[in-house]
């Protein structure tokens, strides 16, 4: 028979094997609230960033839109018309002659308010623009109005 030998616990493993203090605890619980308080506020502005990059995009392909429809036509669709005629022939003069479907639809902003068509334009010859979150003229930061001019 082989002798079994037992070692003696070492006070390194004992102590090893102690838990975490209340103040440990405590400590970290603080760190972790700290970075949330920092990283938090970023994430919940994601989304209205992204908005605002979607209605630049959005603007961004009507005035493409626009200018085809500029160069088969000669002009740009009047003020009365609107966006709409992008998307079906208008009957109110002036009538284009070398109407075609331009978009298949119109989108709406990200706040699901029509975009705003003039022509003439402030800024350009035609301008396109989102009142924003507020559905308002002017405003501050997500509030404030997206356009063509941008």
């Amino acid at each position: 028979m082989t002798p079994q030998h037992s070692l003696p616990r070492s006070t390194t493993a004992q102590a090893s094997q102690r838990g975490f203090s209340l103040i440990e605890i405590m400590v970290v619980i603080v760190i972790m609230g700290i970075m949330a308080a920092l990283v938090v506020p970023n994430l919940l502005s994601r989304p209205d960033q992204a908005r605002v990059v979607a209605a630049k995009q959005d603007i961004a392909g009507i005035m493409q839109a626009l200018k085809l429809y500029r160069l088969d036509n000669g002009f740009y669709p009047s003020a009365q018309q609107g966006l709409q005629a992008l998307q079906q022939k208008p009957s109110a003069p002036p009538t284009p002659q070398n109407w075609q479907r331009y978009l298949d639809k119109v989108p709406t902003d990200p706040w699901g308010n029509a975009y705003q068509y003039l022509n003439p334009g402030v800024s350009n010859d035609v301008d396109v623009f989102s009142f924003g979150a507020d559905g308002q003229r002017g405003g501050e930061e997500m509030n404030a109005d997206i356009g063509s001019w941008q």
